[in-house]
């Protein structure tokens, strides 16, 4: 008689950060993460591993190919978006409740790059060079050869390049910067807000087509400073605080104990250089209320 192995459920806790984790930096939202996760669940459960020598590595090859399908058959619906797409920002930190692998390809600069990037260039590079899959086995998931599987990851790295180039601030520089530019902004201090920002800073939110947002980036710090200032006048939120996203303070916004507005930063020689403002209410959902 064949014995059979189930995955038991201390090896699917031990394991479930890296299939989320693959998952989210794939798809770029919290909401599609999950359900990949919960499906490579209920697939693991019901599969017999007893010929599976690496489980880790199984579950996540399990994960990306269940990820890539799904990018697939968003495609035409993210290429339709309204406005200006930003990642489904990511709970971290003490406050998480759920782990993550957490690096440098969590970070929102990395995620909205790797929307950019092509379905297969996705995956090929997260599951390469976050992973370290080897190419033959990247080539099993995305039903192409080992070769063609190394010029995706390639050309992927090409675009994630300046990203990973850039210098980042640290969390306690971005907090610092974000508690004036939180000072500055509900003061209405114009000359202040414009004082943090960099020459070159750039404004970006997303509204989804579901509440209203600027469509189009908004370059200059003049122009980001009174946009923001106008905003706090029109929505008067109440209560402003940091919270951990991608690895990185943010600044979260609520009315009424809900989430309005998630502000993310990148931040140089102690100025805002990228502003980016996420108002999707269904991107800010899964962060709940205070």
């Amino acid at each position: 008689m064949e014995r059979t192995k189930a995955l038991s459920e201390a090896d699917w806790e031990a394991h479930r950060p890296a299939v989320f984790g693959a998952a989210y930096r794939i798809l770029g939202t919290v909401t599609e993460a999950e359900d990949v996760t919960q499906d490579v669940w209920l697939r693991a459960a019901a599969a017999d591993l007893s010929e599976v020598r690496d489980l880790r590595a199984w579950l996540v090859t399990l994960a990306a190919r269940t990820s890539y399908n799904v990018l697939k058959s968003a495609r035409v619906r993210r290429e339709s978006y309204v406005g200006p797409w930003l990642p489904e920002p990511l709970l971290t930190g003490p406050d998480a409740a759920a782990a993550v692998l957490m690096d440098e390809s969590v970070s929102t600069a990395m995620l909205v790059v790797m929307e950019t990037l092509t379905p297969a260039e996705r995956v090929a590079l997260v599951l390469h060079d976050v992973f370290d899959f080897p190419f033959a086995r990247i080539a099993e998931v995305l039903g192409t050869t080992p070769a063609a599987s190394r010029k995706l990851a390639s050309r992927a790295r090409a675009r994630v390049a300046t990203v990973e180039e850039t210098p980042r601030a640290s969390k306690i520089e971005t907090e610092r910067v974000l508690k004036a530019f939180k000072a500055a902004a509900d003061a209405g201090d114009l000359a202040g807000l414009v004082a943090l920002l960099d020459p070159g800073a750039v404004y970006v939110a997303d509204g989804g087509g579901k509440v209203t947002a600027a469509r189009k980036p908004v370059t200059g710090p003049e122009r980001i400073a009174k946009l923001t200032v106008r905003q706090i006048e029109l929505r008067r939120p109440d209560t402003v605080r940091i919270i951990e996203v991608n690895g990185q303070p943010a600044l979260a916004t609520y009315r009424g104990g809900t989430l309005v507005w998630l502000d993310t930063v990148e931040v140089a020689d102690g100025r805002i250089t990228a502003f980016r403002r996420q108002v999707n209410p269904e991107k800010l959902a899964h962060l709940g209320h205070i």
